[in-house]
């Protein structure tokens, strides 16, 4: 019977350095306290012996191994604990290498089974690269063979769209099938779904993802003054006079807020670089294998039979530049925003062409929203500013105060610029069906079009706002078993909302209908 596993020696050199931030305020304190004395050095090492101690103590206590058809993770340290995870269960496999990983050649490898938002759910901090990339074929292949013995009867598709939990669809265009596989087989087909070019990087700053990093860590850099100044040698008081000096000095002030707006594309952009560094996306052995990151490599392991489609996000700088932003939707993924994305930025028609060739293409145009719909988000974009222009005329009347009639203006330039803002979110609305997949759109700032497949439609939702009665539409939204829970055609007409779910799953209707009607 082979032994429990252990993860490697090499992790205790990176326990201890990880608790450096929490001993460091204890050590410094120690040695202010106590003066820097031979003593004070002495009980600050037995410190950090004991915490090195822990951290073997807790590295032994520590096991994992695969028994038969179950992970088990052990843990013993005050009082003993297993964890189980039985390997049907597993939804996919995510192996990182963080910095200090990195150099010693460790991983980090995160089991996905959907049961929980737990970050630490099988979790294996500190195993080889060569041991990550065993455990993780080994996990996924015996998780095909588990599925594949408790349902001997369901076969798999052609292409990642493989038919869920054994489940037909009875609405949809009949599958091709192919013998599900064997439990012994062991053979992995790697077949490249695209590799994003480090000039398509360039796109980075136009997702705004990362644009406000110079401010945050001129905020950080403002409260960690505050907060250690008096440790650091200059004391608070120092960071405050600097504050007031700036703030009596509104051009240098502007100056520095100025510098940190010209620095937003540029940090922005070497942030998202950083994280999206030689982005791969991989078709293997049924999974959909997303790998990235410069200085902590990714890789995340999808399983395609429980992909139900993807969502692509164009921000107003992306649609004008024609690029877009990929997710998958898929069920039971927990940290869809971070472990669905599919493609960081790339240029609209290639977004397409790779969901078409990993998941699936949409085959049918948008159907428009009627026109009462323009004039709810025209008048959205003006109304307010208008309203808020007709309040400061009237308040610069009251006070005779010329400065209220530059805001005045200010609101007015914003209300033209409503117009067209109102008239793209009109364009955006669209919702279709192909006869197997589904898909609405909306936004204008940000445009996202959902497109889900039929069979993974739980439900349907209709809402009505006060305003949406008296417009007489509907907000009808697809409850999907996957991604966010829900996508919305939003001020569809009355006829659109009967007659769009009655297309898509028409047997869920055909119970209350009448023989001829």
């Amino acid at each position: 019977m082979r032994a429990p596993l252990r993860l490697s020696p090499k992790v205790l050199l990176i326990q201890p350095v990880r608790m450096i931030p929490s001993l460091l305020l204890p050590l410094v304190g120690l040695l202010f306290v106590g003066g820097f004395s031979g003593r004070s050095y002495l009980w600050a090492a037995i410190g950090v012996g004991v915490t090195f101690a822990f951290a073997v103590v807790r590295w032994a206590m520590f096991s994992y191994e695969i028994v038969g058809d179950r992970l088990e993770i052990k843990r013993s340290l005050v009082s003993r604990s297993v964890r189980t995870i039985p390997l049907e269960r597993v939804r996919g496999v995510d192996v990182s290498t963080p910095p200090m990983h990195r150099l010693l050649g460790l991983a980090v490898l995160k089991i996905d089974t959907g049961a929980s938002g737990d970050a630490e759910e099988g979790k294996l901090d500190g195993v080889t690269l060569e041991e990550a990339e065993r455990l993780k074929s080994v996990l996924l292949r015996r998780t095909r063979a588990a599925r594949a013995a408790a349902h001997p009867t369901t076969t798999a598709t052609t292409g990642p769209a493989a038919a869920s939990d054994g489940a037909a669809d009875s609405a949809g265009p009949p599958r091709a099938s192919v013998p599900a596989a064997a439990p012994g087989h062991t053979a992995e087909t790697d077949r490249e779904i695209i590799s994003v070019p480090w000039t398509w990087l360039l796109y980075g700053p136009l997702s705004g993802a990362y644009l406000l990093t110079p401010f945050a860590l001129a905020g950080g850099a403002v409260g960690l003054a505050f907060q250690w100044g008096d440790d650091l040698g200059f004391g608070r008081d120092a960071a405050l006079t600097v504050g007031e000096w700036l703030w009596g000095h509104p051009y240098l002030l502007l100056a520095v807020v100025l510098l940190l707006v010209v620095a937003m594309p540029v940090v922005g952009g070497v942030m998202y670089a950083v994280f999206n560094w030689n982005f791969r996306l991989t078709s293997r052995d049924r999974y959909l294998v997303a790998e990235r990151g410069l200085i902590n490599r990714r890789s995340v392991s999808l399983e395609a039979r429980r992909v139900r489609g993807y969502e692509i996000v164009e921000g107003l700088a992306e649609r004008w530049a024609g690029v877009a932003r990929v997710w998958a939707i898929v069920t039971g993924l927990g940290d869809s925003q971070t472990r669905g994305q599919l493609l960081p930025d790339v240029p609209r028609a290639v977004a397409f062409k790779v969901t078409g060739d990993a998941i699936g293409s949409y085959q049918a145009e948008l159907r428009p929203h009627p026109p009462i719909a323009r004039n709810r988000r025209l008048f959205r974009a003006i109304a307010p500013w208008l309203l808020a222009a007709a309040v400061i005329a009237l308040t610069a009347l009251l006070t005779a105060q010329a400065a209220w009639w530059f805001a005045v203006v200010v609101a007015l330039l914003l209300a033209g610029v409503g117009i067209p803002l109102g008239l793209d979110r009109y364009r955006s609305l669209g919702h279709g069906y192909d006869g197997v997949r589904l898909a609405v759109r909306s936004g204008s700032l940000r445009r996202s079009q959902a497109v889900v497949e039929r069979r993974a439609v739980v439900g349907w939702h209709l809402r009505q706002t006060w305003f949406q009665r008296r417009a007489g539409v509907f907000t009808l939204t697809a409850g999907v078993g996957a991604g966010t829970g829900g996508y919305s055609a939003i001020d569809v007409s009355e006829s659109q909302a009967i007659g769009f779910p009655a297309e898509v799953t028409p047997e869920w209707l055909a119970p209350f209908m009448e023989k001829g009607e």
